[in-house]
């Protein structure tokens, strides 16, 4: 039973992930900021991105901020996980 809750963490990691990766290779090249896929990735990742954006330091053209975002939901995912483990339902 306690594989329900960690595959669903799982799921919403693995997706959160694959967007801010989307995003990012979108950023890459020239897309219409319009269109409703682009709109999509930017509306369910820049509640995460935009803070972090705002507390770290421009690096030149770098924006680091989507590496640590994928590094601290992998974080939290992973301690999710480690206390819904020990939880019995």
């Amino acid at each position: 039973m306690e594989e329900i809750p960690a595959k669903f963490i799982d799921v919403i990691a693995q997706a959160f992930t694959f967007a801010v990766i989307a995003r990012m290779l979108m950023s890459w090249v020239r897309v219409d900021p319009y269109h409703p896929l682009v709109r999509l990735l930017h509306d369910f990742t820049e509640p995460i991105l935009g803070p972090i954006r705002n507390m770290m330091p421009r690096v030149g053209m770098f924006d680091f901020s989507p590496i640590i975002a994928i590094l601290l939901v992998d974080i939290v995912s992973t301690l999710l996980k480690s206390v819904f483990g020990r939880l019995s339902f």
